[in-house]
């Protein structure tokens, strides 16, 4: 997961949003809930299980409550303001993925997964990545929103914070039809017979909430926003509707119909976030101690 003047929504957008190329198999789509990061991280990887396991591919939107900083794979925990983090109710947890630390505010932001079997999908990553998108660059255009991939690579600002981190066009989504602010960051891992895809968008950027769950990073407000905006930079939508379009182009792309987890997936989800993101072993080992 990685790193926008008001326009309204077009009457045509509706039309930006197609059904995808794997809409021929079984998804269910699970809307927006609210949990910690731990859990939504787990059920991430339940959701991979299931699809594994020969049960539905799975979309979903989900929010983190209260506020969550992520960190990515390796990232080094000594990057992290923990007396801050505290202080002011962050969860911190760890994601499978790489990349840096992302601060996931309860209202500011608005994450998704895609999760299907691996052998469904592209074996290039770039090439699935791309698939896998189609849904949130469709979202953003049904919010009149100019979001493309970022058009050219651009330098780190603060390498620990993934939406600071250098620009890549293959996974970070910016506004301006790719050449403006960072919107978007997404990242993909693989497991033995699934794919996980989760992604970070920014409802409204909060630079000063973002920045803060961070150690030394002698990033100023105003540099950040220059380098990330959020969709209420760029659209009246407000964070109902933008949930609701990104749950909607989710929906079509994959011809999903609405589900829920199963209880035994809500009790596999405790079961790995008890294990692993809830743990300090996981958490707060410096990179490469796992």
């Amino acid at each position: 997961m990685s790193d926008s003047d008001v326009e309204q929504v077009p009457e045509s957008a509706g039309a930006a949003v197609a059904a995808g190329p794997l809409a021929d198999r079984e998804w269910r789509l699970i809307r927006e809930e609210a949990r910690p990061g731990p859990l939504n991280m787990a059920l991430d990887e339940v959701a991979a299980e299931t699809a594994a396991d020969g049960g539905p591919r799975t979309v979903r939107v989900y929010r983190w409550d209260p506020s969550c900083l992520s960190m990515g794979y390796t990232q080094d925990p000594e990057t992290v303001d923990w007396d801050h983090c505290a202080d002011a109710g962050v969860d911190v947890t760890r994601r499978q993925t790489g990349g840096g630390g992302i601060y996931h505010d309860h209202d500011g932001d608005i994450s998704y997964s895609i999760t299907a079997p691996a052998d469904e999908l592209p074996g290039d990553l770039l090439d699935a990545y791309h698939l896998l998108c189609e849904p949130v660059l469709a979202a953003f255009r049904t919010l009149g929103v100019d979001a493309d991939y970022a058009e050219s690579e651009r330098p780190a600002i603060y390498h620990p914070a993934c939406y600071l981190r250098a620009l890549h066009p293959a996974h970070d989504v910016c506004a301006d039809g790719g050449a403006g602010r960072k919107l978007s960051g997404n990242a993909q891992y693989r497991r033995e017979a699934s794919v996980i895809q989760h992604g970070s968008v920014t409802f409204d950027a909060k630079p000063a909430e973002h920045l803060a769950v961070f150690r030394d990073h002698g990033v100023n407000e105003d540099e950040f926003a220059e380098r990330v905006g959020g969709i209420t930079d760029y659209a009246t939508a407000t964070r109902e509707e933008a949930v609701a379009a990104f749950e909607d182009a989710l929906a079509t792309w994959a011809d999903a119909e609405e589900g829920a987890w199963t209880d035994a997936e809500l009790a596999r989800a405790e079961e790995i976030a008890a294990e692993k993101y809830r743990s300090d072993e996981w958490v707060r080992e410096r990179p490469g101690g796992r």
